[in-house]
């Protein structure tokens, strides 16, 4: 049994903020809420968190209907971007404010925060006041306040927002790593796709306020549902294409194939392809026997990312594509004409069922 299901949820403000949204979440379970601003990422936590009552719907934890229930009865944990943190309390006093709250004794209390400040590494910051600490730390108190009362669901709504990429980067291992590690529950609400990929089990990408894929991150960064998914996760290679009798691709680079192929395509259904930009290398050489897989065309720039090169190749002048070559083999220089070769492995085809579908 799901630890939390929600039916059916809708809530309309001036336009409907969310509308008709099934999911289920697994007990230990890390569920990440990803889609761009306004999508319906937030109305969503509110509606399962109880601070908003949806006009249509049910949320259940556990098999018991809470839907109305009180936010303060239903052991949820909030974390959010802005810390929320007594500024004028010290690091001990924030994360034993929720246990305090529990009407928990000090026998029970002091070793709780003590062993939160441990797990988050601020064991010998507990008498610090929260004011003078850097903005990791902060956020580290944030989560050892929101864990310490044993919440039975941790939402997490943009929580490293605030902070530097690098910063960002390395308290996503660490929140990851301390939720599994006392199998936590946890919804984390993001629009950063790296760290949706990197921190979920599970991603549910919404737009315009519904669920338009839900996905482990492996299944959704290979196979993406639909052209908004694969633009939203910074998909540039797409290409219009026609299923061809043997089953291949006919697209403007030439006949593709790919190793996963949805079902039910015919001769002639029209589909999106989409080039992963890690899914290309450079030719051996001219002796390489050519296929359906090898492309040609000229450099227009060249950028060095430390594991790859991120090259802008023009196959014509209506026709760039972004590329990833490993770093390890310099690539020429801009202007220069090459051939790629294309692993098939890096080609998904989406079925044309919505001309319109990237708007939606």
């Amino acid at each position: 049994m799901a630890l939390l299901t929600a039916e059916n949820l809708t809530k309309h403000f001036t336009n409907a903020a969310v509308s008709g949204i099934n999911l289920n979440l697994a007990k230990g379970e890390i569920l990440c809420l990803l889609g761009p601003s306004g999508c319906g990422k937030t109305t969503l936590l509110r509606l399962i968190s109880g601070l908003e009552i949806p006009d249509q719907g049910r949320v259940f934890l556990g098999g018991e209907e809470i839907t109305r229930k009180p936010p303060h009865l239903r052991n949820f944990g909030l974390m959010f971007q802005d810390f929320a943190l007594f500024p004028h309390k010290s690091v001990y006093a924030n994360v034993a404010f929720g246990l305090e709250m529990q009407h928990q004794t000090d026998e029970v209390i002091k070793p709780r925060v003590m062993e939160m400040l441990e797990l988050v590494g601020l064991s010998d910051l507990s008498r610090r006041n929260v004011g003078e600490l850097s903005g990791g730390e902060r956020q580290r108190v944030a989560l050892a306040r929101s864990l310490a009362p044993r919440p039975r669901l941790l939402m997490l709504d943009e929580p490293l927002g605030a902070l530097d990429r690098s910063l960002r980067e390395r308290l996503l291992i660490e929140i990851r790593d301390i939720l599994k590690k006392l199998e936590t529950t946890a919804i984390f609400v993001t629009h950063d796709q790296s760290e949706a990929l990197a921190v979920a089990d599970r991603v549910a990408v919404m737009n315009a306020g519904r669920l338009v894929q839900v996905d482990t991150p492996e299944k959704l960064y290979r196979h993406p549902g639909s052209i908004f998914v694969a633009r939203f996760l910074g998909f540039d290679n797409l290409l219009d294409g026609k299923i061809t009798s043997e089953g291949s691709i006919a697209t403007i680079l030439g006949r593709l194939t790919s190793d996963v192929m949805p079902p039910g395509l015919r001769s002639g259904d029209p589909v999106t392809v989409i080039l992963r930009p890690e899914g290309a290398r450079l030719a051996d050489g001219p002796g390489e026997k050519k296929d359906q897989s090898r492309i040609s065309g000229r450099i227009l720039s060249r950028l060095f990312c430390g594991q790859y090169y991120r090259l802008t190749f023009s196959v014509d002048r209506s026709l760039s594509l972004t590329v990833h070559i490993p770093g390890e083999s310099t690539p020429p220089d801009p202007g220069k004409e090459v051939d790629l070769v294309l692993r098939s492995s890096a080609i998904t085809v989406i079925p044309k069922t919505d001309p319109n579908e990237e708007n939606h």
